[in-house]
């Protein structure tokens, strides 16, 4: 009796038998919001400038308090723009979604420090265009610096949303890969910086490197063909 059901089923559908229901596909869990993330990171990226702040008030940065207040903010300058850089391979590697979201404030609080760090360096030769021209001109040390800095400033300029869509994503995105050539520039700022100890210097040189391999063969990788 079950073999003629069949039969007519059969006969009903043309003779085939009805296709097997396909498996429904597991919609991707949606990754948490967490709206505090960027606004922690810009927080705890502040607090060392408060910390510089409030010893300077108090007389706490030492002997050469400008020299102090000069290496802490190119230190910081370079620690947060090597962060922001680690945050894509981090993300491609991981999964993650958390580090796309806090590459910005990184990238902008890396700016702000390093911006703080010329404004000391200006303070510190008296704000005077001529001797910090020449400064610039004649010292790679410094020259390699301020070109550090100027290619920072379009990329902190062309951070918001607004600044995609009037560029369109493919010439925002070809104009943000300069912020490797400002990296590169920066560690050899912080390597000629350095006198004695070149251990720190060379960690960001390893790191930056790394970094920028793993990128280069990200884009050598052949493309799976349809």
């Amino acid at each position: 009796m079950k073999d003629v059901r069949r039969l007519s089923a059969q006969g009903r559908n043309g003779g085939e038998l009805a296709a097997p229901a396909l498996p429904r596909r597991v919609p991707r869990r949606a990754a948490p919001p967490l709206p505090w993330l960027a606004p922690g990171v810009v927080v705890g990226g502040l607090l060392p400038a408060g910390v510089l702040l409030l010893d300077a008030l108090t007389g706490a940065l030492g002997a050469n308090p400008v020299q102090r207040a000069t290496l802490q903010t190119g230190l910081l300058a370079l620690t947060l723009l090597i962060l922001s850089l680690a945050c894509t391979p981090l993300r491609r590697l991981t999964g993650w979604t958390w580090p796309a979201r806090i590459r910005k404030a990184l990238g902008l609080l890396a700016f702000g420090y390093a911006a703080l760090h010329f404004l000391i360096y200006l303070f510190d030769h008296a704000f005077t265009p001529g001797v910090v021209l020449e400064d610039v001109v004649k010292r790679p040390f410094v020259t390699v610096g301020f070109a550090a800095l100027l290619l920072l400033l379009p990329l902190a300029l062309t951070s918001t949303r607004d600044a995609v869509r009037r560029l369109g994503f493919p010439k925002w995105q070809r104009l943000h890969q300069l912020v490797y050539v400002a990296a590169s520039l920066g560690v050899l700022h912080y390597w000629w910086g350095v006198k004695k100890d070149h251990t720190p210097p060379l960690v960001a040189v390893l790191v930056v490197a790394f970094l920028f391999a793993l990128r280069l063969i990200r884009r050598r990788r052949p493309r799976p063909r349809p």
